[in-house]
């Protein structure tokens, strides 16, 4: 929502506007604790010569406009893109079922390495990678990326042993690796804090979506066209798979934006109005981009960053059953195209769920407990796997296992990018280093889900609930940083309840 704004008096006439020189070097309270002096709306407005002579309703018409235009270009193309790189992630675990271990001759213990490789890329090529967006133009640089990890799926079929295996899979991890948390630095860097929670769980569903088209493609490539033309069907399966990806790569190119002062589908004015939303958000912090190196330093020595990783590792560690989540669903006894199917309803469950929690979260202004709640059910649904043979009670807990840990993680990267929103150089970084250390969780968890401990996995499903009760530490954490910096804030400004000061900017807990 665009703040209402007073439009009776021009920059210059206006005492209480200042020239965008100014604003740009005032120290205020926001340079003293990161973020938080409250900029009125009307001194931002000021900043931009198409916007500082509308009214309120024409700036609202302006901020609809901006945000339909933003929303049916970026929206629909991102999660598709997510939804293709997160498919040709989970991908090896329908192959696996069709033969894919198998015809290679891999061992449990190579094959485990193979997907742990995968993230050893994943993990080397994720903080460059993400750096080097926050200065170039994301329109050629995330579909370029997602060229170059297509290509390494469409060789997925000529593999012919483990290490083969192993080497391509770490390709692909160091090419994907700036597009998830590129995707979180975009959403950021264009949507207010009140918008973003709800959009990152729209293109986020890329993830829980390619897990629904996972299943009823291996369904029916892995079903039924083995042997077409010489090839496996987990050959087919990539093969497919790639080439859309390629396809959607090249249309990615033409409908991705860029940032929010260089999109050439906006005009001038829509340019100006998508700076000023976000700069309402921030609370009057430009987000600018700053220098490589001091975003990195900057982030490093921020304590939300550690707190986050935690985080962010604590739920990538409770999600580590969706690398096994077919071999899982193969314990319940059902046949193979029964076991592929079934897998699809607790992915579409968790989409609904996750996206009314991120639009609640956004309205409310309110992340830790729309954090902590779900992930508490996600642990009981682990211990009803762990605990029962019962095929409806085992997958009731499959259903909350899902819906918590993937609502969770959406959260988690809105809640990042609102305590930390400049500059883009630091969020990135912050961004960054929180999914980096994450995947470091794939290193071990493969391990926890050998095939000896079917069908009850009580490793794994122990390892989930771990993941499970590091979250809720964090989540808590974070809130109580928060509340010691409102504080802060609070004392700064003079404000409390019956203080009569507008309250400004607040760190979001």
């Amino acid at each position: 929502m665009v703040a209402h704004v007073s439009n009776t008096a021009a920059p210059d006439s206006d005492p209480d506007r200042k020239d965008l020189k100014e604003f740009e070097h005032e120290e205020s309270v926001a340079d003293q604790y990161g973020e938080g002096a409250y900029i009125p709306p009307e001194q931002i407005q000021a900043r931009f010569e198409l916007l500082v002579d509308l009214t309120n309703e024409e700036m609202e018409v302006l901020n609809k406009r901006v945000v339909s235009k933003l929303d049916w270009r970026m929206m629909p193309c991102v999660t598709l893109m997510f939804l293709m790189n997160y498919l040709d992630r989970i991908n090896v675990s329908n192959a696996r079922l069709a033969g894919l271990q198998s015809d290679l001759k891999m061992s449990d213990t190579v094959w485990n390495a193979g997907i742990s490789t995968f993230y050893i890329g994943y993990l080397l090529a994720q903080l460059p990678g993400n750096m080097i967006l926050a200065k170039t133009n994301p329109r050629l640089f995330l579909p370029g990326m997602m060229l170059l990890w297509s290509i390494g799926t469409i060789c997925m079929p000529a593999m012919t042993n483990g290490p083969g295996f192993c080497l391509v899979r770490f390709y692909i991890g160091v090419t994907e690796a700036p597009f998830f948390p590129g995707l979180t630095l975009m959403t950021s860097s264009w949507y207010t804090k009140e918008e973003s929670p709800i959009r990152m769980a729209i293109w986020h569903a890329g993830n829980t979506i390619s897990n629904i088209i996972s299943g009823f493609l291996a369904a029916g490539i892995l079903e039924n066209m083995d042997g077409i033309a010489g090839l496996h069907a987990w050959q087919w399966f990539f093969l497919i798979e790639g080439i859309v990806s390629i396809v959607v790569a090249f249309a990615s190119f033409m409908f991705l934006p860029e940032w929010p002062h260089n999109t050439k589908f906006f005009t001038e004015q829509e340019r100006q109005m998508a700076q000023y939303r976000v700069l309402v958000s921030n609370g009057g912090k430009d987000e600018k981009i700053g220098g490589t190196w001091d975003g990195l330093k900057e982030a490093v020595m921020e304590p939300f960053t550690w707190f986050f990783c935690l985080m962010h590792f604590a739920l990538v560690t409770a999600q580590s059953f969706k690398d096994f989540l077919p071999s899982i669903v193969d314990t319940f006894g059902f046949d193979t195209m029964t076991t592929y199917l079934v897998q699809a309803p607790p992915y579409a469950i968790a989409y609904a769920f996750a996206c009314t929690v991120a639009w609640s979260c956004g309205r409310m202004q309110e992340s830790t407990w729309h954090i902590i709640i779900p992930v508490i059910f996600s642990a009981a649904g682990a211990g009803m796997l762990m605990g029962t043979l019962n095929i409806g009670a085992r997958y009731f807990g499959l259903v909350l296992l899902v819906s918590g840990t993937y609502s969770g993680l959406n959260l988690q990267l809105s809640w990042e990018t609102t305590v930390v929103p400049s500059p883009r150089a630091k969020k990135a970084a912050l961004i960054a280093i929180a999914n980096c250390i994450s995947q470091s969780s794939h290193w071990f968890s493969p391990y926890f889900w050998p095939t000896s401990q079917e069908p009850h996995h009580r490793m794994g499903s122990s390892l989930l609930i771990v993941g499970c009760v590091v979250t809720v530490i964090s989540a808590l954490l974070v809130n109580i940083r928060c509340r010691l910096l409102n504080k802060k804030l609070d004392a700064s400004e003079g404000w409390s309840p019956n203080s009569g000061v507008e309250r400004g900017w607040r760190y979001k807990i």
